[in-house]
Order: structure tokens, then sequence, then C-alpha cells
């Protein structure tokens, strides 16, 4: 019999077990029948080619439209050309130098067609697929790859090149066939609770349903494992925190708090008082405070942190605030001194009566500056420090830290959170709160963010200037891609000025994986590696997806040629800190037109005087990314432009993404449609050893009761067990899904 814990190689042969971790990583007969079926084909119900993404590897069942065979002009050979309908579009199958195919794939018969979609003239096309035919033509002929679906369900398992869909299924059906039953790690009590099966009959239930109630009731179950593991792992973060108290930080009147509000010179919003009364709570106990503060781009967190801030600095102790990348962080640093005047200049001739010290500490700083910066925060001179991740290193120490304020937390995961908590002493742990300008649905807060509370700013920036936002099908109309152009130099000969944002640095020569921007978010996926064998085009042409356009090649191009009439400016990752700074402050002055950029512009660049944004690629940047980057615009008295430049086909869900994120200038909108277009598990991503993702069925949009009740039975089940000791399966579960090595479950990607 088989066991969960078992090898493949054993349980399948060593052929079967190597081809299943090669392709998927699935190593144990567990991990295999927890590679749930991403969906089921239904006799006589044909899959819909609309939803087709390219570059992913997918199985179709589809109908035989048209087959045609005609020669390679470019080499010696054959193409045949299959097109396949779901009875709205088509598609079509290429199959190269193999006409003996034309013989089996005849009009009207129908089959499982698997492979890696790809476009070829901007239509979608499987190149050289992998197929089982579910149909006979007549009476006489062998129907034995059709028996091997009998069921009126088929399942549909996410498969990979040379390991098709009904692959999987088999192997699965082996373990299947002589499994031992399962123990299971949820207690009966909440079996019973929650009328959920047992893990045996769910995972029979999901791999070989009856029907679809059978499948929903396999994927209840499931998905509570998912969801209870990861809320048991949040709540025993929780108690941990909990254990070492927070130094109290409470208002005192008359100190530099009070001096800062007094100055201001315009109105705190509603939001910004209410949420400023709930911090200023917190802040002044010993219960920790952990916090999300999320709000649209210019809703005026940073002000409300900075009041927080002082409050802690009037209480006699510092505040940390920590920026994603060094152009944030110097600019953060910049805007607090500003805001501050007199007040941030402690030790200078000219300070106010309560005056702190801003000091800046990143990686780059020279080595006196650095030095002095380290000085500052060890010996407590400074109250407030900005900086990166050179702030979570054990050489940085604080004389006292009370707070911690990390800027864009969906770029920074939960053990840089810890590693700061740790840099309050050793018996306290400092106040955190954490800020994004990417809206959170609740889910995603109680699952992604679970050992944090959260609070909005919900109202739109004062002031802001409206955005339109236009999708470029460059494939489909070039022609439009000469016009975006012009309208950046109508822009700024307007007076204006404009972004390019692109996917990559460029040059290959380091800053990341495929060129890419290590000092902005992560942007894209690299280039698809090249299949072997022959290229994907009807006609010998390569139709493999190109790199992504990268910043070191678009720059001079449009220098020479489209934009040669205006000021072009670079700005990456890989440039020198000074250098970075040099070339922000020229575009805020005025002196650079256009600046051709990775993501490093996408949070904390304020130039109101830019108008325009042009992103190239846009496909391979997600909605709450297009969403941050498009606050840039628009900040000023001008209306801002956002042109998303691609060329992905229409009919994609790539395509609908961007037409919805040209619908709509609602940040919380676009997380909630953001978090529908993902796929399973994409939510938590996957962790950096390659594992897979933690979520395969939990669904963070449709699952929120599930997410909730799971939430309470960890808090019940932690308060009484915190160690989990008399629960065995459970602590397992834990490890498995959310172990050490992939703690970044906590990041949003």
């Amino acid at each position: 019999m088989t066991t969960l814990d078992d090898k493949l190689d054993r349980v399948l042969g060593a052929k079967s077990g190597k081809a299943l971790e090669a392709a998927l990583g699935l190593r144990t007969a567990g991990d295999l029948l927890r590679h749930y079926p991403r969906r089921y084909a239904e006799r006589g119900e044909l899959t819909s080619i609309a939803g087709l993404e390219i570059g992913e590897h997918a199985t179709v069942l589809a109908q035989v439209e048209r087959v045609s065979s005609r020669s390679m002009r470019s080499r010696r050979g054959n193409i045949l050309e299959v097109r396949i309908t779901d009875g709205h579009r088509h598609m079509t199958c290429t199959f190269f130098n193999q006409p003996w195919r034309e013989r089996e794939l005849l009009p009207g018969r129908k089959g499982l067609f698997a492979g890696k979609v790809t476009a070829y003239r901007g239509k979608l096309q499987l190149a050289n697929p992998e197929y089982r035919l579910l149909d006979a033509v007549d009476e006489g002929e062998e129907r034995s790859e059709a028996e091997e679906f009998a069921g009126t369900l088929i399942p549909v398992y996410p498969a990979a090149q040379g390991l098709p869909s009904w692959s999987i299924a088999r192997c699965v059906a082996q373990v299947l066939d002589t499994l031992d039953e399962p123990d299971d790690p949820l207690p009966e009590q909440l079996r019973t609770r929650h009328r959920l099966l047992d893990l045996g009959a769910a995972l029979r239930g999901i791999h070989r349903p009856a029907d679809r109630a059978a499948v929903e009731a396999a994927r209840d179950r499931l998905k509570w494992d998912e969801g209870l593991a990861v809320q048991l792992a949040l709540a025993q973060r929780r108690q941990v925190a909990q254990t070492r108290p927070a130094p109290a930080c409470p208002p005192r009147s008359g100190g530099i708090l009070d001096a800062f509000d007094a100055r201001l010179p315009f109105q705190l919003t509603a939001g910004q008082r209410e949420v400023g009364e709930t911090i200023a709570a917190d802040l002044s106990g010993e219960h920790p405070m952990n916090r999300l503060l999320q709000g649209e781009v210019g809703s005026g967190k940073t002000m409300v942190a900075l009041r927080a801030i002082l409050q802690v600095v009037d209480a006699g102790r510092q505040a940390a605030m920590l920026a994603p990348t060094e152009v944030l962080a110097a600019q953060h640093a910049r805007s607090l001194r500003e805001m501050l005047g007199d007040l941030a200049m402690a030790g200078e001739l000219g300070a106010a009566e309560h005056a702190t010290r801003v000091t800046l500490l990143t990686g780059s700083l020279p080595a006196a500056q650095r030095k002095q910066a380290l000085l500052d925060a060890a010996s407590g001179a400074a109250g407030i420090v900005v900086g990166t991740h050179a702030l979570i290193q054990d050489r940085v120490s604080f004389a006292d830290l009370g707070l911690v304020v990390v800027d864009e937390q969906h770029r920074f995961g939960v053990e840089q959170r810890d590693a700061l908590r740790a840099r309050g002493g050793e018996e306290t742990s400092p106040h955190v709160l954490v800020m994004t300008a990417t809206p959170i649905p609740r889910t995603v807060a109680m699952t992604v963010y679970g050992d944090l509370e959260t609070s909005s700013l919900r109202e739109m920036p004062v002031g802001r200037s409206p955005i339109a936002t236009t999708v470029v099908p460059a494939a489909e109309k070039p022609a439009w891609l000469d016009r975006v152009w012009q309208r950046v130099v109508e822009e700024v000969r307007a007076g204006h000025q404009a972004y390019v944002v692109c996917p990559r640095i460029g040059d290959d020569g380091g800053g990341g994986k495929d060129g890419r921007d290590e000092d902005a978010p992560d942007a894209a996926s690299g280039a698809a590696e090249p299949e072997p064998g022959e290229s994907d085009g009807p006609d010998g042409s390569d139709t493999e997806r190109r790199p992504p356009l990268a910043v070191l090649d678009v720059a001079p191009a449009l220098a020479s040629g489209a934009l040669a009439d205006v000021r072009v400016g670079v700005l990456h990752g890989r440039l020198p800190a000074e250098e970075k700074d040099a070339v922000m402050r020229a575009f805020a002055a005025g002196d650079v037109d256009v600046l051709v950029a990775t993501t490093v512009v996408e949070v904390g660049v304020n130039v109101p005087n830019a108008t325009a944004m042009v992103i190239m690629d846009a496909d391979r940047f997600g909605v709450s990314q297009l969403h941050q980057l498009r606050g840039r615009v628009g900040r000023g008295s001008a209306p801002g432009l956002c042109l998303l430049v691609t060329e992905t086909p229409g009919g994609t869900t790539t395509r609908e993404r961007l037409d919805a994120v040209a619908a709509t200038l609602d940040g919380f909108e676009l997380a909630r449609l953001d978090l529908e277009l993902r796929r399973e598990g994409d939510i938590l991503g996957a962790a950096q050893s390659g594992r897979r993702s933690t979520l395969r069925l939990l669904s963070l949009l449709r699952d929120e009761e599930l997410i909730a009740e799971a939430r309470v039975e960890a808090q019940r089940l932690v308060a009484a067990d915190p160690d989990l000791v008399g629960h065995p399966g459970l602590a397992r579960m834990v490890a498995e899904l959310v172990d050490d090595e992939r703690a970044e479950y906590l990041e949003k990607t």
C-alpha cells in the first residue's frame, strides 16, 4: 500500500517519478495528490479559447474544424495546420513534418489538445501539441484512448512540456489505487462543526469526482487545509509578537508634534485624523502596535506616519522609516526635512526648540557619511533614521527604537519586518506601522497580513487631476505607437514632462535576472526560454515571446529617433546612488523632459509637472503595479495621460486586465479585479527555494467566509496549545505549507 510520504519513483517507477519531479517538482505521493486539477472538462462541453494566455501550457477540449497542409517556404518539409474551435472562437494547432496526423485529425472530431500557447500574426496557436481524441469516427474504430476518460468529468491538470494532463491523470490513478487511508490532521470536532469530508475522501473526490457536487465537497475540505495552515502560522506569529512588550510612547503636550501641527498650512482630512487617533492610542501602550495603513497614492499616508514618528520622538525614543529603494529612501529623507523645517535641525544653528535630526542610511553611502549615520542611530542623536534594507543589518543599532515605519510593505517579507522589530532591544519590541498604496481586499489583509491590524485612507487626494488611460495594441495597430511618441512630444512642447517605463534595465550585465532592476519592484518575468526543436511559426519563424523591452535599448532609440527634439534622461537601479539622485533632481527641476526608467519610479517619486506616462510591454506588469505607476502623473494642475503599450492579442486575460486598468482609477476596485484574475496560489507567490506556492485551491476573493472561520479556529487552537503539541497533524500541516524557507508567503506579489 502507498502512504502520502512515499517517494513517487518507488510508487510509479523511476521514469515517471523523475518526469514528475523534473517538470513539476513533485516528489512524493502526497505532492502528486495535492497537485489538484485546474478545472474539469465535461463531455460535450468544449473549453473556452478566449481565456488562454500566451506562454502558458494549456489543455483544451475542442473540436477539429478544418485541416490544411502546405510546404514551408524557408526550408524543406511541410506544415499541417489544424484549426480547432470551442464553438465561438478558434485557434490553430501547427504540426511540422507530421503529415500522417491528417488521417486522424478529421473535421468534426473532438479531443484534448495540450501545448504551449503562442501567437502568430495576432492569432493564438499551439505548436506541435500533444492530443488525445475522445470520440470515434465509426463504430469499428479503436476507442482505447477515449476509455481513459470514462467519467463525465475529465480532470485537467496544470501540466508541462512533455507531461500532458492525461499523463498526470494516469499517475494519480495509480497512486489512488494503492493509497492507504491517510491520517487526518484536522480534529474530528472541527470537521464535524464545519461539515467537512475526511482527508482520504477529499483527495479521492477531487481527482475522481462523480459529479460537480463531489468536486465542491472535496474542494471545501482541501481549502480548509490551506486556510487553516496559514491562519495557524499567523496566530502563532501574533502570539510570539505579544510576548515582548513595546516601549510606551504616550503623547506629550508642548513637544515637537504640537509644534509641527501648529505650522500645518492645511487641515488634516477626516480619515487622517481618525487613523491618527487610532495610531496614537496604539503607541501609548506597551502592547506592540502592528498596523497596516493602506491608501491611494497621495492620500496622506506619509503625513499620518510622520505624526506618529513625532509622537515617538516626543517620548524620547527613535523612529526608523524603511523604504524599498534608495531613490525612495533619499526622497523620504528630503521630504521629511522639508516638512519639518527647523524642527529637523537639532544640533544646527537656527534649530527650533524641540528639534530632532533626520538621518539617511543606505548601502551605497560613502564610508564617512555611513559611519556618521551609524553613529547618529546608535547614540540617539538622530530621532528619525530613514533607509533601505541596510537598516536591518546586524551592525546597525539604535539607542532606543520605539517605532518602525515600513513604506510599501509589498516589497518586504516578514523576515525583514521581524529583523527590524529585533532592533528594539533585548526585552522590548518596537511598534510597527507598515504602509502601502496598493489597496488590499479584506481577505488578503486577513491572510497575507494576518498578523497586522488594518486601517485605510479612502479619500481621493485633494486637488489631484484626472488621468486618462488608453491601451495601445502595438502589434495590431503599429501606427498607434507612432502616435504615442507624438503625444509625448506634444506634452513636452506644452511645458510638461513624461515618463517612459520599461520592465528591464538591459545590457544583462547585472541588475538582476534578465537585466531587471534590483532597486525596483519586480516588474516582469524574463524572456521565455526557447523550446527545443522546430520553431513555432507556421513559416518556420520564431514566435517565442521576446525579451522584455529594456531601458538601455529604448532610451537611445528614442533619443535618436522619435524623441530626438526633447531632452531624454535615464534612471534605473544599477546607477550609482549619486547619479540616481542627480537624475531625479534634474527631472524634478525640469532639466529633463522625458525620463526613461524602470519601475524604480513606481513609488515615492513626486514631480507635479509630469503629465504623461508610457508603459512599454504593459502586459508584463501586474494590475496594482500599473495603478501605482500611473499615480506618478496627474499630480499637478494639468490632466494626466497614461498609455499602456502591449503586443498581446485581444481576447486574452492579459488584455482584459489592461482594459480594466484603463477603465477605472479606483485602486480598491482594481485590487479586487487583480485578485479575480490571478491564478491559484499567485497571491502568496512561490518561494525563493523554487518550491510550489502555498495556496492551490483557496481563493482570497471567493472564500472570505472560510478564511474568517479558519482564523477563529486557529486562534482557538493556538490559545489552548501554542506549539500545537497536542495536534501533531496540524503542526506538520503548518510546517509543510508555510515552512521557514517560505516565510515570504506573507509578501504581496
